[in-house]
């Protein structure tokens, strides 16, 4: 069974440009930048949460 990390890096070039036009078809142009805050937000929500730090605590661990 192939871990995560090693299925992401097995990627080649030709597979990116299908995943990318893929997004681009079901999404549209305007709406990948939205969604990519959206996650980014999301990621740093949850690295935050793993680490312990609180947003109403001025960024201090907890």
């Amino acid at each position: 069974m192939t871990q995560p990390t090693m299925l992401i890096s097995g990627l080649g070039g030709m597979e990116v440009v299908l995943i990318v036009v893929l997004a681009l078809l079901l999404f549209g142009g305007k709406k990948i930048p939205e969604l990519m805050r959206g996650l980014g937000k999301g990621i740093k929500e949850f690295k935050d949460g793993k680490d312990g730090i609180d947003s109403n605590n001025d960024n201090k661990p907890v």
